[in-house]
C-alpha cells in the first residue's frame, strides 16, 4: 500500500473521528460540516456529488451518515478509504456510549447533563437547517427534481406510503424523466 494511501486513510480518519466526537444532531449536521471541509474547503468533491451519496446513503439500509462516509471514504481512497472513514465515524459513538452506559445511573439524574443536552438540542437544530438549506440548493436546480418533492411530500402527508415505496417511486419517476429528455435530445434530469 503507498504512502499516499495510508496518508489519505488516516486523513480520513482524523476528519471523521473528529466530527464523530463533536457533531451532535446526527447525520445532517454532520453533512454540513463535510460540505464544509470537503467542498468548499479542500475541494475534494462538488456538491453535486455530495447530494448524490447522500442520495445513496439514505437508499440503503443503515445509518445513512455511516453509509455516507464509507461512500465519501471509498470516492477518496478506494476501499482503504473508505474502511477508515467508517472507523473514524463509528469509534466516538461506540467510546461514548460505553462511557454513558457504564455511568447511565448517574448520568441520568445530573441536572447538569440534562441542561448541557437542552443546549445542545438548541445549537443543533440551526445546524442541521444550514444543511438542509444548503443541499437543498443544489438538489432544486432542475423542475423535475421540484416535481418529484412536491409529489413525494404530498403522498407523504396525505397518504400512508412506505418510504422504501416512495424512494423507488422516485427513483423510477427520475430515471423515466431522464429517458423522455433524452429521447427529445434535451437535458437529462
Amino acid at each position: 500500500m503507498s504512502k499516499e494511501r495510508i496518508k489519505n486513510g488516516l486523513m480520513l480518519f482524523a476528519f471523521f473521528f473528529k466530527i464523530g466526537c463533536f457533531t451532535f444532531g446526527g447525520g445532517w449536521s454532520i453533512l454540513a460540516q463535510m460540505e464544509q471541509e470537503f467542498v468548499d474547503k479542500r475541494k475534494l468533491i462538488t456538491k453535486e456529488e455530495l447530494l448524490d451519496m447522500v442520495a445513496v446513503g439514505k437508499s440503503v439500509p443503515g445509518i445513512m451518515i455511516t453509509n455516507i462516509s464509507m461512500l465519501f471514504g471509498y470516492y477518496v481512497g478506494g476501499w482503504f478509504g473508505g474502511v477508515c472513514a467508517v472507523l473514524g465515524m463509528t469509534c466516538p459513538a461506540v467510546l461514548i456510549l460505553s462511557f454513558v452506559t457504564a455511568f447511565y445511573k448517574v448520568l441520568k439524574s445530573n441536572v447538569w447533563c440534562y441542561a448541557a443536552l437542552r443546549g445542545i438540542r438548541c445549537a443543533v437544530v440551526p445546524i442541521m437547517e444550514s444543511a438542509a438549506l444548503s443541499l437543498g440548493k443544489e438538489a432544486f436546480r432542475r423542475k423535475s427534481a421540484i416535481t418529484i418533492c412536491a409529489l413525494a411530500l404530498a403522498l407523504c402527508v396525505f397518504t400512508d406510503i412506505s418510504n422504501v415505496v416512495m424512494i423507488v417511486a422516485g427513483v423510477i419517476l427520475a430515471l423515466s424523466i431522464r429517458a423522455v429528455k433524452k429521447t427529445r435530445g434535451g437535458q437529462t434530469a
